[in-house]
């Protein structure tokens, strides 16, 4: 009997194997509208600012010799204790140094603001100072220290801080200041540069991973290099009709990955049978540096499980629509307000594009 028993079972697994195979049913896509913009060359230019070829401009902390042709007692000497010392101990530079409001104390003409200028404005500027006490002053200036180039690099990498330099920069150098970035930990596709409290539109995966030198900026001092950890990646849900339960907000990725129907779901979308927006027609913002794109998502048809889930990248921004909207510029409407209070941890494309209008 058992042997019996056994043979059944064996021709039942037999037969069951022979059956065809169970086959998964692919989902629609539930894009319906896409399209991709890129910021002009021009405008990019424009923002970045400085280009090879532009001259160097004086700031607080540099140290500068100036000479004033024929009068000798309006010179200042170059260096203290000889002209030896500057090898042995740049510390003891003598001659202008630049204080930090940017002001120097010059003979006869007393304290002026020179932060900013070049050495060619400097010298223009001191000739004319001079003018109502010395006849055709000759001025000649050279920058022996430049204590006033700085950046700040926080973020994943080895050696995070504050970082001096003898000259300007461009960004790989900058980056080099800091050891090493760990990718492995680095989040390059939210990585920045601050430049006075705005980022700039540089793609550090561009540069870093595919080695566009196009993004190898030259730097300004006091530049911020961000390079965030990894973990710390985020989209920004927002939207619903009047009276509807979602509340919006931000959801985390988790372990790298976030898809649109989760971050709906966290936020409260689906949870109820009121009306919560027009989610047919659900807008994915999503922007890199000086490139974006806008996704028009089909989320009621995910919710219902009849078509495929999207996959949603860090910074992306959703927006469900009230259902009386019935194009961009009104979503644009809606969503700007919104857009203006997390403008901080927004990609330069969105700020430039939408939020400097």
């Amino acid at each position: 009997m058992p042997k019996l028993i056994f043979l059944f079972l064996v021709s039942l697994l037999m037969a069951c194997g022979s059956s065809p195979a169970v086959k998964a049913r692919s989902l629609p896509s539930s894009v319906k509208n896409h399209r991709q913009e890129v910021l002009s060359r021009d405008l990019v230019a424009e923002i970045v600012g400085e280009r090879d070829g532009d001259a160097y401009r004086v700031g607080p902390g540099d140290t500068l010799l100036v000479a004033v042709y024929g009068h000798p007692e309006l010179s200042i000497a170059p260096y203290a204790g000889g002209m030896g010392s500057m090898a042995a101990d740049r510390s003891r530079l003598a001659g202008l140094v630049i204080d930090n409001d940017g002001t120097i104390q010059f003979p006869l003409v007393g304290t002026v603001q020179i932060a900013g200028k070049t050495s060619a404005e400097l010298k223009k500027f001191l000739e004319g100072e001079l003018d109502a006490y010395v006849k055709d002053p000759k001025v000649t200036i050279q920058v022996v220290f430049t204590g006033s180039i700085r950046y700040y690099l926080l973020g994943q990498f080895t050696q995070p801080g504050l970082k001096y330099s003898d000259r300007p920069l461009r960004l790989m150098e900058a980056l080099a200041l800091g050891g090493s970035v760990e990718l492995d930990k680095a989040s390059l596709r939210s990585a920045y540069v601050a430049r006075k409290g705005k980022r700039l539109p540089i793609n550090f995966y561009r540069l870093i991973r595919e080695g566009d030198l196009t993004q190898d900026i030259r730097l300004r001092t006091g530049d911020v290099i961000l390079v965030p950890d990894n973990t710390n990646e985020r989209a920004y849900v927002f939207g619903g009709a009047a009276g509807s339960n979602p509340k919006g907000g931000t959801v985390s990725f988790v372990n790298g990955r976030l898809t649109l129907l989760q971050a709906l779901a966290q936020v409260g979308f689906g949870t109820t049978e009121q009306v919560q927006g027009k989610l047919s027609e659900t807008y994915v913002i999503r922007s890199e540096a000086d490139r974006g794109e806008l996704f028009i998502i089909d989320a009621e048809q995910l919710l219902e499980g009849e078509a495929a889930d999207f996959e949603l990248a860090p910074g992306d921004v959703v927006y469900v629509p009230p259902t009386w909207v019935t194009s961009w510029n009104q979503v644009l409407s809606q969503l700007l307000p919104t857009l203006q209070t997390i403008s901080g941890v927004l990609a330069p494309f969105v700020q430039i594009k939408y939020l400097s209008q």
